[in-house]
This record gives structure tokens, sequence and C-alpha cells, in this order.
């Protein structure tokens, strides 16, 4: 019987909990992470070899020729289930190591410095507590039988691992995950569909670009194409192993710095999209502003952004990934990017001014792990161009979603009522008494440039009309009590003083 979505997410954290010892979340994920798809592609390739072994007999020159076409290749002696065999080895970690290596080389071109955690490392702990970690990982792991799940439920376990990892890292976490119904909500802002290419130019972990990828599958369609870029070399790999997890294997991810040196490009020239998302780091400091004043794909015509903070610098990259007269962005920002003045508002004008900012939603505060203050998501969209199918829109809406969330322990949630409300008010450009509200871009100019959502959403609640004769009669019997109970004080404290 197959496992429920439930029993493999409670079975692997379980076995994540039961292997960690000491070592800090946002360190260990790599490893657990790592030995989740290595348990997987040695089920795969067990699973496979069984069915050719039932099927050829001891034909073992066949059963070699068709492993080769097997969609990941394990060398002999670097399964999962060699090392099981090996556990009780004082160099284990130096095991998995060359294991691992082994089918990194046997798989060029795929799985190359896919597994960049180091299992004979020192942050694990001496000897002893490192190879009872790595012991209890393998014994956990050799449970369970990852082939032996319904269709996305280990892609689904691994994106749960990720959101579990990033509650438990704290600040850490905005390196690697977007809490998933923010990103759910980002998603289908975005409105993706089929035939798109879809980027997310700091991709983390690529948990975002697969729910972009899942609104196009909603559809009825699964033609649609992801791409994405990411700085961290272990959040890369992280990414990596989300796409395989998730049959996503032709996805096409790059290493490298997307404001420094962009590597999705085509003819040498910025690869444009139909839909480019992201949740990019919030005020990044010292992004590279000095070294792109000439930048080859001059995305940052409009304005260079302050060296201390590089929200725009992902806006400008964005907007200028995306088609012209088609493209859509939709990306996740910290309120200054609403009002900061200096060289962020003379940027914050020219977009406004090229009439591609489409709408401004704010939504609550705490709830990220990495920060509690309230974000916004800003949508450009450039069908809006001369040219393009909505030239003709010259309104923003600006939908103010601050107070709508389920509160909890740890942090706020959005609930899927509030994201179908912000969905279908943004869709439907929809004005809705203190929540949301068309301006023109005469009213923008008018508050000069500035995108505050108060400026524009009134959500001032009037207090109900104070009845000052009743308030004045409540003030004097209260008096006359005060006057009684003082009177009684006197009258005791002389009979205390007798």
């Amino acid at each position: 019987m197959k496992y429920t979505q439930q029993e493999i997410n409670d079975k692997l954290w379980a076995a994540a909990n039961s292997s960690r010892g000491t070592v800090d979340s946002s360190v260990f994920k790599d490893y657990i992470l790592a030995f989740l798809f290595y348990k997987y592609i040695s089920d795969l390739h067990k699973q496979e070899r069984e069915k050719l072994i039932a099927r050829y007999g001891n034909d073992k020159e066949r059963i070699a020729l068709k492993m080769k076409n097997s969609r990941f290749c394990i060398p002999d002696g670097a399964s999962f289930y060699d090392i099981y065999e090996q556990q009780n080895k004082d160099n284990i970690g130096e095991i998995i190591n060359q294991a691992l290596h082994a089918i990194e080389t046997a798989n060029q071109g795929r799985l190359d410095n896919l597994f960049l955690a180091d299992f004979n490392s020192q942050s694990l702990g001496d000897l002893t507590q490192k190879n009872k970690m790595l012991r209890l990982l393998i014994q956990d792991f050799y449970t369970l039988d990852l082939t032996d799940v319904q269709d996305d439920i280990l892609g689904n376990s691994y994106m749960f691992l990720i959101e579990r990892f990033g509650s438990d890292a704290g600040k850490k976490a905005g390196e690697f995950f977007t809490v998933r119904q923010v990103a759910k909500l980002l998603a289908k802002l975005a409105q993706p569909k089929p035939g798109d290419r879809i980027c997310d130019p700091a991709m983390g972990s690529g948990s975002l670009l697969l729910l972009a990828g899942e609104e196009v599958e909603a559809q009825g369609s699964k033609d649609y194409a992801l791409y994405g870029q990411e700085k961290t070399g272990s959040t890369y790999n992280l990414a990596r192993i989300n796409m395989y997890l998730h049959g996503k294997d032709s996805a096409r991810l790059e290493w490298g710095d997307t404001l420094n040196n962009p590597l999705l490009l085509e003819n040498d020239q910025l690869m444009k999209f139909d839909v480019v998302v992201a949740n990019p780091p919030f005020s990044l400091d010292k992004w590279g502003e000095k070294h792109l004043e000439n930048d080859k794909y001059n995305r940052f015509f409009r304005g260079m952004p302050p060296a201390s903070k590089g929200d725009y610098a992902f806006i400008s990259h964005m907007v200028e990934t995306a088609k012209p007269k088609s493209g859509r962005v939709a990306v996740i920002v910290p309120h200054g990017v609403l009002f900061r003045g200096g060289k962020e508002g003379i940027i914050r004008t020219a977009l406004i001014k090229e009439n591609l900012l489409d709408a401004v939603i704010g939504l609550p505060a705490n709830l990220f792990t990495t920060t509690s203050i309230p974000v916004a998501i800003l949508i450009f969209d450039r069908s809006r161009e001369p040219g393009g199918k909505n030239e003709a829109r010259r309104d923003v809406l600006f939908i103010d979603a601050s107070r709508e969330f389920k509160p909890a322990k740890a942090q706020n949630e959005l609930t899927d009522e509030n994201i179908s409300k912000i969905f279908n008010t943004y869709v439907k450009r929809q004005e809705i008494e203190k929540y949301s509200h068309l301006a023109t871009l005469k009213e923008i100019e008018e508050n000069d440039f500035n995108l505050n959502i108060p400026r524009y959403v009134d959500t001032f609640e009037e207090e109900p009309p104070v009845d000052i004769a009743a308030v004045q009669k409540e003030i004097a019997r209260i008096d006359g009590e005060l006057k009684t109970v003082e009177a009684q004080m006197q009258k005791y404290l002389k009979e205390i003083l007798k």
C-alpha cells in the first residue's frame, strides 16, 4: 500500500529529527534533503533493476544495457543499500561522500556538483557524534521505500521539509524559502498560462517556480518551461533536487549572482519571459552597484539603485527580462520600496510614468520567519506598453489586505479565503470600500509618485458618536458614589484611631 502524503511527511520529519542532534537547521537541511534525494534515486534504480531481472532472468549483459537508459545512473557500490551495509565503519562519512561523488560522475551534465554537503565534515561533531548521527539517518531512511508513493507526494514532502526547516531556521530561512501561502498568492497573481516561460531570478529552493507551474497545470496543461537562478550554491542544489522530485528535469536552473552575472541568456542578451516572479532579499546591502554603472544589458537606464538597498535592482532586472508588450512581473518587496525617495524615488517615478505598474498589494505583518514587518506585492504588466493588449489601462489598483489573516502562535497566516479575495479583487479590478481603490495616474502624480497604500485606500473606522449628556450623567453618578465611599472611609479611620 502506498504512503499517504501525511504518512510520508511524518516519517521524513521524524527521520530528520532523530538524527539531527545539535546541528543547526539551516545547515542540517542540506544533509537531510540531499540524503532524501540519494535514497529516492537509489530506490528508483533498485526498482528498475528488479523489474529487469524478473523479465530477463540472468541475462546480465541485457540488463546492464537497459539500465544505461535509466533516468539516473547508480554505479556499482554507490547505492544507498551499499552504504547501508557499511554503516558501522568508522569512516562512514567518507564512504558516503565517495558514493555521492561517483553518482555525480556517472550522471555528468545532470547531477554535477549536486551533493555539496560534506558528510565527513567536522561541523557534524566529533567522530563518535558524527557516526551516530549518520547511522541514525541511514537506519531511518532504510525503512522508507521512496518509490512507494503516489504521484507528486514525494515532491510535496520535499517542499514540506523545506518549509519545516525554514520555520526552524528563523532569519536564515530567507535564503531558501518563501512561506507557502505567500508564494501561492504570488504565483496566482502572476497568472501564468499554457506555453509560458516562467522565471524566478532569486529562486531559492525553487518552490515558487513549481507553484507557478501548478497554476498552469490547473488549467489542464503541462505546456510551460521553468527557469531560475540562485546565488547560494547549497540553495541552488536544493532547487535542482526539488525539480527532479517533481519530474521537472527539463527546468533550466543556473548558479550565480543574478544582478552581477545573469546567466539566463539567449544570443548573448537577457532571455525574455512571459512571467517573472520572485521574493528577492529585502534591501540587500552591497549588491554590486559600483560594478554595474555600465551594465552591458542596460537594466538600470531608469536610474541606479542605492548601494545599500538592492530592491529596485531586482525590480529593474525583472522588468527588463519580461517580454515587451506582454510579459508580467510579480515581486514581493518591503514597504520602503513604495515611498523611499532619492534614487529609488526616481526609478519608481519612471516605472509609473511608463505605465508599467499594474497593482500594489499590501499584506499583513508577521507572515515570514525572517521578518515581522508587513510586505507588499508589486505587479508590473508590460502589456500596458504601447502596442500591448492593455495599453489603454491607465490606472493602478491598490489593495490593502493587511488586516485579513489568520493569527497564529509563531506568525500570521494567509488563508485560502484571504488569497481568493485578493486574487479576485485584482483580476476583476474591483473597488471595495476600505479594501481596494483604482487610482488614476493623476492621483499618483499628485502624491509625488508615493505609493504608500494608506494614501489611496482609506481604512479609517469612524468611532460611534458619543452621547455627551449620557457621559455627563455617568460622571455625576460615579462622583456621587466616590463621595459616599470617601465618607465611609473617614468613618472607619476615626474608629481605628480611637
